[in-house]
């Protein structure tokens, strides 16, 4: 092999060429700094004969015109590109890698070009990812960050793969976000409700401003890199949705599936409409706690339980009940106790007498609903204001009184003394009425959890109102049969902990209420017939009177076969739907249905649903069970579940905590100043500003650096083996950010090594070619199919790693460096060494960047663009569309492996002996030798003496076997129990300090060879332990066994070097 010509250990080849070309580096990197000040000729023309030449006479000329030419610091700014068109590189890479500079201008042309476009009519077998669709008031959030940089990589890698990749953009109305949004703007502005101007004046002021600022967030995927077929985009409100939307409601309720009903729901008073589960936040009270609720001017206490007593009937006395909401005691309707609470038998069929209204209220018994034991026994019943009271309203036949209004008003349910009162200031007032009645009974504190609506903190009040509702029983079964079903799964869930979480929310489904009261979202296709003879004229008041249609004429027609011959009135129900109706479509309704269009066909069901585990069931549930229901299959085969993202220290992002981090701050870099004036654009009291600002300062005291997209996206994918929560610490972006530094100048290094005029081969043979380059392309290999697989298993941290690793540890920091001898001068030695090593290069950055265009596509793109063209081949126009990288078997060398892995074991131990040594002395070449108490290894490191040589720095290596005499004033390292390294020292051992260290590790081994001794020597272990685990453990116990003896040989050279320093320091 060509590089056993050359002996690292002669000082007259090693010392002369190694030293000269580190002196020749240290002396290149130092005027680089200066090349930007000054372009002088004869400076340059001193770098041109300092540096080596690597290429052919003509590839000499040039690189001399060109090395001269680096005085122009325009020669590394790329000029600007037209908007759309390929990017215009500089004619010099610049010398640092600038993510601002590299992500400019590609997006544009990838997507001008048609890159991200799919095809229905392709033969390729189809990849599909529907986006989430981000709310169309939203600006891009982490977790929006984390969704897209997932879900590229997967687009870009099956794009490569070469599927038939669609991944569907698309924006949600946000019905409730949306309309507050709005509905603020115009009290700022015109300080008007949206009931001053009125219904069709309102959604036309929420279409102006959806047109004008509805596209935000979706430009802020751009810069993220979403490789999405925006020819495709769509909006949950545009016509086809829409088209939709209405069909699915029509046909479910043909079906039996849709009904209408009085039930209890969430219910906001600000925003006066019901809202789903989702927007219901709970706080848990512990004690007595003072809460700012909206539309009042003082705080509210909650965490209280009231006892006040009710009047029986008949002169029976009292009974006493106790609750946190005394103002719903206005809409009791009866007093619950256990029929087997002897305290209350006497009461049984009894009635108590309501204080403010003198209603009578039963005693009624329920073993379902009353503890005996806990408080007083005795529960009042609310059921048109409480969940629990409801279903007890429903068992005992009782009546359902609401006492609120809309708006969260005592209605005249509550009678005269209190109508009108906002809830809860009412709750005072009958508190004190109670009092003045003498029926108060104290008040205690108690833990309770109280409901916030996400949209506006107000506190959710259960109410009773008519509403559409989703029977979801036979739906939730079909959907839980897709993922449990052994025999016929249709959908699998990623990562499988959270199918426990299916099941449980499937198994134990209530029905969907799906109307909300607003005016912003898809109008319920439902007409109410008044007729002419009806006796009460209230839209909704009789049920039987609803028609359900796709357009009003074909409600018109169904009302006049339904009440034939009357004279009637229809009016269209003015309740939206939930946004999450229209969300739960989506799959069916991008690609096309209820059309059979070609994209439905090609494209449904789609691959994969990526999204959040906290909407597994207010979305994934829901698109399951209607993509069955009206596509006739599940929606997507897979679902990942990605984690929630947390801050560094684990806690949840609030803008009151000031670490709410923004990912564009963090691709573009902000200062600290930065992030406490966007502290101070928000709605943050003084207190919580205080906080948040201190949060910041503590978080970021230098604001945010420059990251980049790319970096933010590696971090992001990086960090999903952390699969339930993420705590993002801005410092490993950072890390990426500067390892995409690395990237750029592994990229100039080689681009200086091929020169210009070097065309690579259609292919290499590595059996032909040096040690270095034969391992690079093994491991090359082993990387491709180590990403690969974790990409098809869904584990997206471990390819990132898995790219990384190689890249970092592998190519930059071993291959690269063990290579740099070949081109240190023209001697014909290297030559065919260099070829090699050029063609290895090439190979290696193409492939590596391919591997790792889909997650940082934007930095692999550039390097890649620069990379020359392969000998008769036809270059694709982007990285994007290459191929992505597959093992090629004729790469794979085990024994090249191994062999490598001996030399960085080596080179570990001589940098680790280095490291000790004092800071003047560490970059200095010393002399080296290899203890090998095996022919093996011996053969491996004399046959590698100038890769160990070059990554450790020395001057020379020499092999020594067993008989030979240790070397005096080294330090020593032991490899493992074959080799053990000894490096010269140009000081005074401290020999007292290295045999501690030794006595230490002998102790180690010493620990876990008598481990593993007991455990092999105990009663029972050849019975219990399988043969090949048998064998492990008698290969370690010989390892560990070598190990001690070459511990202990060390040991003996440490105890003559003190004999020896005694012996000198004695005859001194």
């Amino acid at each position: 092999m060509v590089e056993s010509e050359m002996h690292p250990h002669d000082p007259t080849n090693n010392k002369s060429d190694l030293e000269k070309k580190k002196k020749k580096e240290e002396k290149a990197r130092e005027k680089e700094l200066k090349k930007l000040k000054a372009a002088q000729k004869a400076e340059a023309a001193k770098i041109q004969a300092q540096q080596a030449s690597s290429t052919s006479k003509t590839g000499k000329r040039k690189n001399l015109k060109r090395e001269a030419g680096e005085g122009n610091p325009e020669d590394y700014v790329d000029p600007e590109t037209p908007f759309g068109d390929k990017k215009l590189l500089s004619c010099q890479m610049a010398k640092q890698f600038s993510p601002s500079a590299v992500e400019k201008s590609w997006y544009a042309w990838w997507e001008k070009s048609g890159f991200f476009m799919a095809d229905s009519s392709s033969s390729k077998p189809p990849f599909v990812i529907v986006l989430p669709p981000p709310n169309v008031t939203g600006a891009l959030h982490i977790g929006h960050a984390l969704t897209c940089a997932i879900q590229d990589t997967i687009m870009r890698w099956c794009r490569m793969s070469g599927y038939n990749a669609l991944w569907v953009p698309g924006v949600d109305h946000a019905g409730i976000a949306t309309q507050v949004v709005v509905e603020k703007k115009i009290m700022r502005e015109r300080k008007l409700t949206r009931h001053d101007i009125g219904r069709e004046k309102f959604v036309s002021e929420v279409w102006n401003w959806k047109n004008e600022y509805g596209g935000t967030i979706l430009e802020q995927l751009r810069r993220l890199g979403a490789s999405l077929d925006w020819s495709r985009e769509c909006f949950t409100m545009d016509e086809k949705r829409c088209r939709a939307v209405t069909e699915a409601f029509v046909r479910l309720y043909r079906e039996g599936l849709i009904y209408r009903d009085l039930r209890l729901v969430n219910w906001d008073c600000i925003l006066r409409t019901a809202i789903s589960d989702i927007e219901v936040d709970y706080l848990d009270i512990k004690e007595k706690t003072q809460l700012k609720v909206p539309g009042y001017d003082k705080p509210v206490e909650f965490g209280v339980l009231t006892s006040f007593a009710y009047p029986l009937e008949g002169g029976l006395g009292e009974i006493v009940v106790a609750t946190t909401r005394v103002e719903t005691m206005l809409g009791d309707t009866a007093i619950a106790i256990h029929p087997d609470d002897q305290r209350y038998s006497h009461l049984h069929g009894k009635f108590a007498i309501h204080p403010f209204n003198g209603r009578k209220l039963p005693i009624v018994c329920d073993a379902i609903l009353v503890d005996p034991n806990f408080g007083t026994g005795a529960v009042k019943i609310t059921p048109a204001h409480d969940p629990n009271d409801f279903e007890v309203g429903k068992r005992h036949n009782l009546e359902f009184i609401n006492i609120f209004t809309d708006d969260g008003k005592i209605n005249s349910n509550g009678g005269p003394e209190f109508v009108g009162m906002p809830r809860f200031t009412a709750r005072k007032a009958l508190t004190e009425a109670l009092q003045r009645k003498g029926l108060y009974r104290g008040a205690k504190t108690n833990e309770m959890r109280l409901g916030i609506c996400s949209r506006t903190n107000d506190v959710v009040e259960p109410l009773i109102k008519p509403q559409w509702y989703v029977n979801c029983s036979s739906m939730a079964k079909e959907a839980l049969d897709a993922v449990f079903n052994e025999e016929n799964r249709k959908m699998e869930i990623i990562p499988r902990q959270y199918a426990a979480e299916w099941k449980r929310w499937l198994e134990n489904i209530r029905d969907w209420c799906v109307s909300r009261q607003l005016w912003w979202g898809h109008r319920v296709p439902a007409w109410y017939v008044t007729l002419e003879d009806d006796e009460l004229k209230e839209i909704g008041v009789y049920n039987n009177h609803w028609v359900v249609a796709t357009k009003e004429e074909d409600a018109q027609t169904e009302a006049s076969r339904i009440f034939a011959g009357k004279n009637f009135k229809m009016s269209q129900d003015p309740d939206v739907l939930d946004t999450w109706f229209s969300s739960g479509l989506f799959p069916l309704s991008v690609l096309g249905w209820p059309d059979e269009t070609d994209d439905l066909k090609t494209f449904y069901p789609t691959s994969v649903l990526e999204t959040g585990h906290d909407i597994l069931f207010f979305w994934v549930a829901r698109m399951v069970m209607l993509g069955i229901k009206l596509g006739g299959d599940v929606p997507f085969r897979k679902v990942y579940l990605h984690p929630m993202i947390r801050d560094a220290h684990g806690r949840k992002m609030s803008k009151s905590l000031g670490n709410v981090i923004d990912p564009l701050e963090v691709i573009n870099g902000i200062t600290l100043e930065g992030l406490h004036k966007r502290l101070q654009e928000g709605n943050l009291d003084i207190s919580e500003l205080k906080v948040a600002k201190e949060g910041q300062r503590k978080d970021f005291p230098d604001g945010i650096p420059e990251c980049g997209a790319d970096a933010l996206r590696f971090a992001l994918v990086s960090y999903t083996a952390q699969s339930d929560k993420i705590n993002l610490d801005i410092q490993r972006v950072v890390g990426y950010r500067q390892w995409c530094n690395k990237l750029w100048n592994a990229v100039r290094f080689a681009m200086s090594k091929l020169g210009d005029d070097y065309v690579p081969p259609a292919k290499i043979v590595p059996d032909i070619m040096p040690f270095s380059c034969q391992w690079i392309l093994s491991v090359l290999n082993k990387a491709i199919l180590k990403t690969v697989s974790s990409l098809e298993l869904y584990e997206f941290s471990d390819a990132a790693s898995a790219v990384y690793s190689w890249w970092q540890s592998q190519m930059c920091d071993v291959f690269i460096e063990a290579v740099k001898p070949y081109f240190t001068n023209d001697d014909q030695t290297y030559a065919s060494a260099r070829s090699s090593a050029r063609d290895t290069l090439w190979f290696c950055l193409d492939n590596g960047l391919r591997l790792l265009h889909p997650f940082m596509p934007f930095v692999t793109e550039e390097l890649w663009q620069r990379l020359p063209s392969p000998k008769d081949c036809v270059r694709k126009e982007s990285i994007m569309i290459c191929k992505y990288p597959t093992v090629v078997e004729a790469w794979t060398n085990e024994r090249v492996e191994y062999e490598m892995d001996i030399v960085e074991s080596a080179v570990k131990s001589l940098r680790s002996l280095r490291s000790l040594m004092p800071p003047k002395e560490r970059h200095e070449r010393r002399a080296a030798f290899a203890l090998c108490r095996n022919d093996a290894v011996a053969d491996i490191i004399s046959s590698h003496e100038l890769e160990i040589a070059t990554l450790a720095t020395l001057s020379s290596l020499k092999v020594l076997r067993e008989i030979d005499a240790a070397p005096a004033g080294c330090a020593v390292s032991v490899v493992n129990e074959s080799l053990s390294v000894y490096l010269k020292l140009r000081g005074t051992l401290n020999a007292e300090a290295e045999r501690e260290k030794v006595k230490k590790k002998m102790e180690e081994i010493q620990k876990q060879r008598d481990g593993l001794t007991k455990m092999m020597d105990a009663a029972g272990y050849r019975e219990k332990v399988p043969p090949h685990i048998h064998e492990e453990n008698v290969a370690k116990l010989s390892t560990l066994m070598q190990e001690l003896l070459s511990f202990e040989e060390a040991s003996q050279h440490l105890e003559r070097e003190i004999a020896a320093e005694a012996s000198t320091n004695n005859s001194s």
